[in-house]
């Protein structure tokens, strides 16, 4: 099938270039685009939009805009308007429910009509959480400055005076009857307890330039998944979808390794022990075009390898969702809220970005990082 002869928007370009590159340019555009007919059918999408959308190009176009949106979707109204004024419309923060992913996403859409062609519109989406990216790693940035001080003077103030009480506690049991015992041993294990936590915080304090050299993600992430299944994640299946041709990325090994099985142990333990058909899956993806400016200079940085952690768990509770990468925030009992407040600090650290997207048994955990160039 030639695509190019059936899909309007490409034969606008005719004139132009040939079908072919007017198809290159358009996929080459890292934002979601749709044209739509007058009876709101899609009759082309570009590779950003198979991707936002996880549906392929010969689905999209044998579905209305109704069938991938709710359909009470403001796209609707908002595809209406553009039609009516015959010009071009643009709506900021828009809610919309996907069926198909079954979940929700906040975008940017600018809608605009094609003049030649009466009733075909051109619809183009932006992600919030690309617009928003900026904004949230520099507040997980604060976040890990603040309790990187709280950890020095933890690291002072409580370890020593901690000892202290261990060691009284070891010296009562010696002479203590019996049915006191437990109580000094309570003491010493209580202590320990506090000063591994302290020792956890202690990590956020070291701010030493990170160590990188190129490294392969896939032979990470097969060490992370060894380690999981052998312990804490024996009752889960994980799978891999990985882009065999990723490039190396520009990090620290044994960080990146912290950083994933961290996002694994979170994944397996919102599961639950119980569950029968839980699954984390692995992907790996490049993103060309994903440029933010992240860390203390306004340099547009280019983050185009993409790891995913993505679980079928109950998904994060809406009220933690904007708190998700402060610390102290959890939803776990015995939990102390600094795991994935240290996954943020080790990947701002390596010039990233760490983002989540949950509904309920789709929770994904995304991983953006600058690939290593030789010479640099």
């Amino acid at each position: 099938m030639n695509l190019a002869s059936e899909s309007p928007v490409l034969m606008r370009f005719a004139p132009i270039l040939p079908p072919e590159g007017a198809q290159a340019i358009l996929n080459a555009v890292p934002m979601p685009i749709l044209c739509l007919s007058p009876q709101d059918a899609i009759s082309y999408a570009n590779l950003a939009a198979e991707s936002f959308f996880e549906l392929s190009l010969a689905f999209l176009r044998r579905q209305k805009l109704s069938e991938i949106f709710a359909f009470d979707s403001p796209v609707v109204s908002l595809l209406a308007e553009v039609r009516r004024r015959n010009a071009s419309v643009s709506e900021h923060r828009l809610a919309l429910a996907m069926p198909f992913s079954h979940g929700e996403r906040s975008v940017d859409i600018f809608a605009s009509p094609f003049n030649d062609m009466e009733g075909y519109v051109l619809l183009m989406m932006q992600e919030r959480t690309l617009a928003d990216k900026m904004d949230r790693q520099l507040t997980h940035q604060g976040a890990a400055r603040s309790v990187s001080g709280l950890a020095a003077m933890l690291a002072h103030e409580i370890k020593n005076p901690l000892s202290g009480i261990r060691g009284a506690a070891q010296l009562l049991e010696m002479s203590a009857q019996e049915g006191d015992r437990p109580l000094t041993r309570l003491i010493c294990e209580e202590t320990d307890r506090i000063v591994k936590l302290v020792e956890r915080m202690e990590s956020f304090g070291d701010s030493r330039p990170v160590a990188r050299e190129p490294v392969n993600i896939h032979a990470v992430l097969d060490h992370v998944k060894r380690l999981a299944v052998s312990g804490f994640a024996q009752h889960i299946k994980i799978v891999e979808s990985y882009d065999p041709s990723l490039p190396p990325v520009l990090a620290n090994r044994d960080q990146l390794v912290q950083v994933f099985l961290n996002l694994v142990k979170n994944a397996a333990e919102a599961i639950g022990k119980d569950a029968r058909d839980g699954e984390v899956e692995f992907t790996t993806a490049f993103r060309p075009g994903v440029k933010l400016s992240v860390g203390p200079s306004s340099e547009r940085v280019s983050l185009p390898l993409e790891f995913c952690v993505r679980d079928n768990g109950p998904g994060v509770p809406e009220e933690l969702k904007p708190h998700l990468f402060d610390p102290f925030v959890t939803t776990k009992a015995q939990g102390s809220g600094l795991g994935l407040a240290l996954v943020a600090k080790i990947i701002g650290d390596h010039g990233g970005i760490v983002e989540c997207d949950s509904a309920h048994r789709r929770t994904v955990f995304r991983v953006m990082l600058p690939m290593f160039m030789r010479g640099k």
